[in-house]
């Protein structure tokens, strides 16, 4: 016995760890490792491998496998009290391998790595799996408590570049996720949750693939993912030591396999916390969506001026609110940038810049990089593969390597000039371009992922408030999901201007990605809410603007605006829209909403809701532009007790009518709805 709850014995040629609630099963003939939830929840026959000189190798594969001399250890850390054990995997001529399991007390879920020591001298491989499991056909390696009439895994997206969107995949099928997935039965929703929670080295791939029926016959977590989804055209660098170890491995199953999601979000916030943030939700405007590219010093003003007419209608928090440049910014001259920070400052509101730290623009790598006193041109700095080739371009930029002395000057330069000009918000974009697989100026640099935790920590470093002397919100756009440490907010999705086409898609991240609200980042960022019209789209319908404001409101959230206000459409809506304090009340929580299901295949759930005290609050959406529906809603589903009575406020309307039972709602083209239900 470890410990009250977690139990350790070595018995008739197994290892066994168990807390109550989950059970690890080491068979010390054959390597393989069974893991169990109860009497019927498992997953079965797993093992470890890495690519070794070139060859695929198994722990199965091995001739000998006991428990480590270490045995197990008692553990007290930030996860509680638990139990580390060890299992050891040798064979003449292969470094040994050992798997590393984490049990802890009241938890439905363990830990895994797997480590590859050499005896004598450094090996080399860019591929390390801790957990692989093959079935054969007619069998699943997941077993459920359920007839499960349909099984589906989801497919998280690597970054949320490309317009690339989440996926809940129905079996059979396969699919690749990136850092974590979820594979479970949608109309009970237990679920088995699975990901990486280090992000210092690897990409981690999550394989899982379905031959037939409601079950899974390949599932696969390693560390060496790269291609189209991470945006590489190199294979994942290859690390070289003595000793090298995998990503570290969640897995937990769950009732509800989004609380494992939740889980897997607060798992990783307890191993590296996120970057907090302590003065509200930010509340504001960005420039992209309302000018593009013509941005100038006239719409910049005169936003500040028209926001700052609604602050006593409600739009700010805590008296804060943002006006923040986009791209294009250097169309303004030294001195309007100047005026127009001092003119924002002077109507009680705090200026953002742009910028993009690991992308160049342009055609001209013979150019000097700035900052560097002429020492660089960005040649040097521009990222290349192993022939010394310069990377191609991603979204139409170039990537620079984070490691090279000329960029890490260029980034003091950008970011002290930023502070001393008086920002107190940064959106940092194209930031995949940092985390690209490539040859570093820094040898000691093995993986996109190095390269870029390095780049990102010198921006976070000088941008400490301890260091600049206030508050600096730092909100990553377009950007890996992790790691996460980095920033105060991360944009859930790609670009989302005004359309409903926009409104969705931005739900479709939020409908599988909402987790990581108040886990690894403060706020989920829904991009600039468009109330009428962006610059590159035609205007939108009353409802169609509503609905993208409402996808807004529920996000948890960064609500900065995107419309250029000097339209009297735009400014009519605002001043409706943006001082109504119940709708405004939402978004100041910062709180996401939950989606109700999760088999919407590449779609946006329909229906989003969140618990507070003893209210629920409801958002409902009609993605259809031409037609009518009606949404009914199950109070079975809420998670609410059937047949109670309970009163319905409409937020919009400020309406209220007492109901019974589930709930209908009739929506009209392009609308949507946001109730405050009160049992």
């Amino acid at each position: 016995m470890i410990s009250s709850t977690v139990i350790f014995q070595e018995l008739n040629g197994q290892v066994v760890g168990e807390n109550g609630l989950c059970r690890i099963i080491i068979d010390l003939a054959s390597g393989l490792t069974d893991y169990e939830w109860g009497s019927v929840n498992r997953l079965g026959g797993a093992y470890s491998a890495a690519r070794i000189g070139g060859k695929y190798v198994a722990s199965t594969e091995y001739s000998e496998h006991k428990l480590a001399a270490s045995g197990t250890q008692m553990i007290r850390d930030d996860f509680g009290t638990g139990c580390k054990l060890s299992v050891i995997h040798t064979a003449e001529s292969l470094p040994a391998m050992t798997q590393t399991f984490w049990i802890y007390e009241k938890v439905p879920c363990f830990f895994v790595q797997v480590e590859l020591e050499g005896e004598t001298e450094a090996w080399e491989t860019n591929y390390i799996s801790p957990l692989t499991v093959d079935a054969a056909k007619g069998s699943s390696a997941i077993s459920l408590e359920m007839a499960a009439e349909e099984l589906r895994a989801l497919l998280v997206p690597f970054d949320n570049d490309k317009w690339v969107r989440y996926e809940s995949i129905a079996m059979p099928n396969q699919l690749e996720s990136y850092e974590v997935t979820a594979i479970f039965e949608p109309a009970s929703r237990k679920g088995l949750v699975l990901g990486s929670v280090t992000h210092d080295t690897w990409k981690t791939g999550l394989k899982v693939v379905g031959h037939e029926g409601a079950a899974i016959h390949h599932l696969e977590v390693y560390g060496g993912a790269a291609g189209e989804y991470t945006r590489d055209t190199i294979p994942h660098g290859t690390l070289i030591g003595k000793t090298i170890a995998s990503p570290r491995i969640f897995v937990g199953m769950y009732p509800d396999y989004r609380t494992g999601l939740e889980e897997y979000g607060k798992a990783n916030a307890v191993v590296i916390p996120p970057l907090q943030w302590e003065h509200g939700v930010p509340f504001g405007w960005n420039s992209w969506s309302a000018a593009g590219g013509e941005l100038d010093y006239e719409l910049y003003i005169h936003t500040s001026d028209f926001l700052k007419s609604l602050h006593d209608g409600g739009f700010h928090h805590q008296g804060t609110v943002y006006i923040n440049f986009d791209s294009f910014w250097t169309n303004l001259t030294q001195q309007q940038l100047e005026d127009a920070v001092r003119h924002v400052c002077d109507n009680g509101q705090k200026p953002g810049i742009y910028w993009t730290p690991f992308a160049f623009w342009g055609n001209d790598f013979d150019r000097v990089v700035e900052g560097t006193d002429g020492k660089f041109t960005y040649r040097d700095l521009l990222l290349c593969d192993e022939q010394g080739h310069i990377l191609p371009d991603l979204d139409g930029g170039h990537a620079i390597d984070p490691t090279h002395p000329g960029n890490l000057m260029r980034t003091e330069w950008h970011l002290e000039r930023f502070v001393r000009w008086g920002f107190e918000y940064i959106k940092l974009d194209f930031l995949g371009h940092g985390a690209l697989e490539g040859m570093h100026f820094d040898k000691e640099v093995r993986t996109g992922l190095q390269a870029y935790n390095l780049g990102m920590a010198l921006i976070k470093t000088r941008l400490d408030p301890r260091v600049v002397g206030r508050p600096f919100f730092i909100n990553l756009s377009i950007a890996p999901m992790f790691p996460h440490q980095y920033a105060h907010s991360r944009r859930i999705s790609c670009d989302a201007f005004g359309t409903l086409k926009d409104t969705e898609y931005m739900l479709n991240s939020l409908t599988y990605g909402w987790w990581m609200n108040g886990t690894i980042f403060p706020f989920n960022d829904p991009d600039h809410t468009v109330l009428y019209k962006s610059f590159n789209q035609e205007s939108t319908m009353v409802q169609e603007g509503r609905s993208r404001l409402n996808a807004s409101l529920i996000a948890g959230t960064v609500l900065l605006m995107g419309d250029d206000f000097r339209n009297e459409e735009a400014r009519t809506r605002a001043e409706d829209w943006l001082t109504r304090p119940e709708l405004l009340k939402i978004a100041r929580a910062g709180k996401s909403f939950i989606p109700l299901e999760g088999n919407t295949d590449a779609a946006s759930d329909h229906v989003f809701f969140k618990m507070a005290d003893d209210d629920c609050f409801i958002a409902v959406f009609n993605f259809n532009k031409d037609e009518t529906v009606e949404k009914r809603i199950s109070f079975e589903r809420l998670g609410l007790p059937k047949n109670t009575t309970y009163w319905l406020h409409d937020l919009w309307e400020e309406t209220a009518l007492q109901s019974t039972g589930d709930i209908s709602v009739r929506l009209e083209p392009a609308e949507s709805k946001i109730f405050k239900l009160i049992l």
